[in-house]
């Protein structure tokens, strides 16, 4: 027999303001395993919402390394405990040819790809809306750390940060439109994670205290090395000080990224200070890694961008114009920018101060104040403009 929600957990001694729609609604909640989507699951069943769930199978979980027979576990105990009912559904296809397929294709390529972007794009928001659609719910849910303008707007709908700074998500939400985001409910976006924890304790959630996952969510415990090796063969060549001297040999380009410091194996050089090394530039034609021994290195600054693959949240606002501010990494500072459209869904970008480690396959999000307006893809660097010459 199942247990019954208790009444009002959240209420007890927190003061809960979550994004709901006024009237009742058919929902169904994307279930992690983790705390956010277990609360947003409980915020909506104590507001009169007839709640449905579905766990999403996207990756093999006959992989050892895969967590996700534990998280469906977790689930399933929270759903139990809700009287909710929990679906179980496969999209490993779909995530292989929509996500996976494009992740090893950047990374052959020498750039950086953000998959879980992607993710949001063609799986929470595609494949799992387009069933959940079929089902016949007015709703989906998660536990994004995001909001969304008024339900009862008859306006466009806006894509809003969290009210949680430390823990918004918006910049891997900015490819949803206007379909997904009138049909989308993010209960925990007006939250702070500490609260959240605190709803789930007193809910008698086991998973009040899970750890937040991190990192690629198929690689798991594994190390980004060894578990890319197993798709991409990699291509040793030669690390190169920006004054052309031979410092080491790289393990394939595919494993570095643009300002990365870490796991370089180029230290203890006599003929250089013991100041610290960084990749300033990737060069795939020469499959040479090119570093430098400055942190703010200019090969690294750029003050402009062109971007492609753009996406807006609503593109009759004129977003372009819109746009006052950028972040081209998750948890970068806001930088004032300016916005010029080009041919071919593609973007100019200017900032007014240099950014650091801008990278082409990463993604870069606009912002009015605390709209998100949409975002686009880092294009590769020309050679003219960032190409350091070696001799």
């Amino acid at each position: 027999m199942k247990n019954a929600v208790p009444d009002n957990p959240a209420a007890a001694s927190v003061n809960v303001t979550a994004d709901l729609p006024a009237t009742p609604a058919k929902v169904i909640v994307g279930m992690s395993g983790g705390v956010d989507s277990s609360v947003a699951a409980l915020l909506l069943k104590e507001h009169g919402h007839d709640v449905r769930a579905i766990f999403m199978q996207n990756w093999d979980d006959d992989d050892e390394q895969c967590t996700a027979r534990q998280d469906y576990r977790d689930a399933r105990a929270v759903c139990d405990r809700l009287g909710i009912e929990l679906e179980t559904v496969n999209f490993q296809r779909e995530y292989w040819d929509r996500v996976f397929a494009h992740f090893l294709a950047e990374y052959s390529a020498g750039r950086t790809p953000n998959p879980d972007i992607l993710c949001n794009k063609e799986i929470k928001f595609k494949a799992f809306l387009d069933h959940a659609k079929q089902q016949g719910c007015d709703f989906i849910a998660t536990g994004h750390y995001a909001r969304r303008s008024d339900f009862d707007s008859d306006d466009s709908v806006k894509l809003i940060r969290a009210a949680d700074e430390n823990k918004d998500q918006s910049y891997f939400l900015y490819t949803l439109g206007q379909r997904e985001l009138a049909s989308t409910i993010f209960p925990v976006g007006s939250l702070t994670k500490p609260v959240v924890r605190k709803i789930a304790n007193e809910a008698g959630f086991h998973v009040f205290s899970k750890k937040d996952s991190t990192g690629i969510c198929f690689i798991g415990e594994r190390k980004f090395r060894a578990f890319l090796s197993e798709y991409l063969p990699a291509t040793p060549g030669d690390i190169i000080g920006d004054c052309g001297t031979m410092l080491g040999t790289h393990q394939g380009l595919m494993y570095y990224t643009l300002g990365q410091r870490q796991g370089l194996g180029i230290g203890g050089n006599s003929s250089f200070d013991e100041a610290p090394w960084y990749v300033i530039e990737k060069d795939v034609v020469n499959n040479r890694l090119v570093v430098g021994q400055n942190h703010d290195h200019p090969t690294l600054l750029r003050t402009g961008l062109d971007v492609h693959n753009v996406d807006w949240c609503n593109a009759a606002s004129d977003p372009a114009n819109t746009a006052k501010t950028a972040k081209v990494r998750y948890r970068q500072v806001d930088q004032a920018v300016h916005v010029k459209l080009s041919a071919g869904n593609c973007l100019q970008v200017t900032f007014d101060k240099p950014v650091r480690a801008a990278t082409p396959g990463q993604s870069i999000v606009f912002y009015a104040n605390d709209e998100c307006l949409g975002g686009g893809v880092i294009s590769d660097f020309a050679d003219s403009d960032t190409h350091h010459q070696i001799n």
